[in-house]
């Protein structure tokens, strides 16, 4: 349980994977709120929700747990971050109850304060939220405020009243800024589950001591594309294909026809899986599977939806993209159940299989760098932040432009709620009433 005194600040990053909760006491260092779990403490919160019948909403670990441990699969949502700017999706019916994104959304922040003791201990009246630079792909200004709106009321529902919003790269690059004893401009590359944050900004000791102006943040971009994305392209290229993507099938009387594509395209979001265990569906795939030539594959596929093995799936595209982080080449493997893939890949097929996205945050790297008039040179250091910034491919894009000595990361899931918690003691000083500070809410 994490007690909150009312003399200290918080910041929350909610992620489309995971989330964050840090505290900043008048003076202190900040600290990372650690979730309990069965198997210790931890500093993330899975942002996933699962519902059953009859059973009260999980969410973090503890969805996890239960949905592996059911023998009849309940509803499991996730990347809820992920569909603020869709304008399409406004909500989900879950048995008799239909579900807004920001009922959905403010049940994960619920279930967070209820695990660090918020249910006991009064929380926190006012947080400095994270977002990212852009929530829409293109760009669009009118969908970001769409986006961040949605965001802002959800977090309301979850009980808090005064909200700030800052960008996720400039909170990373506070976090930094605690390692520095001299000022630096540098340049922040934040890699989330579903967005790409960067920011130009001036930071350190002097900046700190003369008071934060408007003109040290040099310029900001981003693209919603990251992680998730990269497990995607895995999905397509080497699992799918085992399953039977890409094969054909005897169309009577004696036409060849390709595997539907679509239900390996449900197979790229793995809760999504258990859509496809309806009987009509189920039905087609097995006639489909009877005349197909590739049988076995077919059968391994429908394996994996009877099985609902898809976050099991998912865990081993996790560990294979981790693995080609650090090694030339890793083996997929994936043994569950009744259904077993391995294939080895080497690192420069992923990058090949991730060179849209690569080339399309590169661009965004580009069209920062150019808006803000700046070389290469004149940046100090690229601090990079988040998950995938430990992706080789992702690192490149860096070290060709300014230079390996210059790239640098740390707390990659944490730093930028960390981050967030420095800025909330910027924005209400102790010593100053919370009424007269004036609100610099992006």
């Amino acid at each position: 349980m994490t007690f909150v005194p009312s003399s200290t600040w918080v910041g929350i990053d909610f992620g489309t994977t995971n989330s964050a909760v840090a505290f900043v006491d008048a003076g202190g260092s900040p600290r990372l709120a650690q979730f309990p779990t069965p198997h210790g403490p931890r500093p993330t919160f899975p942002s996933v929700l699962y519902f059953e019948p009859k059973n009260p909403s999980a969410a973090g670990v503890d969805a996890i747990e239960r949905y592996l441990a059911s023998e009849t699969k309940g509803r499991f949502i996730q990347s809820l971050k992920a569909y603020l700017a869709d304008r399409t999706f406004e909500g989900t019916g879950i048995g008799t109850r239909y579900f807004t994104l920001e009922d959905l959304i403010a049940l994960i922040g619920k279930h967070m304060g209820d695990r660090l003791g918020f249910a006991s201990w009064p929380a926190p009246r006012r947080i400095i939220l994270g977002r990212p630079v852009h929530f829409s792909n293109p760009p669009d200004e009118e969908l970001d405020a769409f986006a961040a709106g949605r965001l802002l009321s959800a977090i309301r529902l979850a009980g808090f009243e005064e909200i700030v919003f800052e960008y996720e790269p400039i909170a990373a690059a506070y976090a930094y800024e605690t390692r520095l004893d001299h000022d630096e401009r540098i340049l922040i590359g934040d890699f989330g589950g579903g967005t790409s944050d960067f920011t130009i900004i001036s930071v350190g000791p002097g900046v700190r001591a003369r008071g934060r102006r408007p003109s040290d943040i040099i310029g900001t971009d981003g693209v919603p594309i990251a992680g998730d994305a990269f497990d995607k392209r895995i999905i397509r290229n080497l699992v799918a294909p085992r399953l039977g993507m890409g094969g054909e099938y005897l169309s009577p009387p004696d036409k060849f026809l390709p595997v539907p594509i679509w239900p390996y395209e449900r197979l790229e979001r793995w809760h999504y899986l258990s859509f496809l265990k309806s009987p009509s569906t189920l039905e087609m795939l097995e006639r489909i599977q009877r005349t197909a030539s590739t049988p076995e594959r077919l059968e391994a596929f429908l394996l994996l939806i009877k099985n609902e093995l898809g976050y099991q799936l998912h865990e081993a595209v996790q560990r294979t993209k981790f693995a080609l982080s650090t090694s030339e080449t890793a083996e997929f493997a994936f043994e569950s159940g009744p259904v077993t893939i391995r294939k080895p890949i080497a690192r420069a097929d992923f990058e090949k299989w991730i060179g849209e996205e690569i080339a399309a945050m590169s661009a965004c790297v580009d069209r920062l760098m150019a808006a803000s008039g700046l070389a290469f040179s004149d940046i100090d250091r690229v601090f990079l932040t988040g998950g995938s910034s430990f992706v080789p491919a992702v690192r490149r894009i860096f070290i060709e432009r300014f230079g390996e000595t210059k790239v640098t990361g740390g707390e990659e899931l944490t730093s930028v709620a960390t981050g967030l918690a420095l800025r909330a003691r910027e924005q209400w000083p102790a010593d100053r009433d919370p009424a007269e500070t004036p609100s610099t809410a992006r």
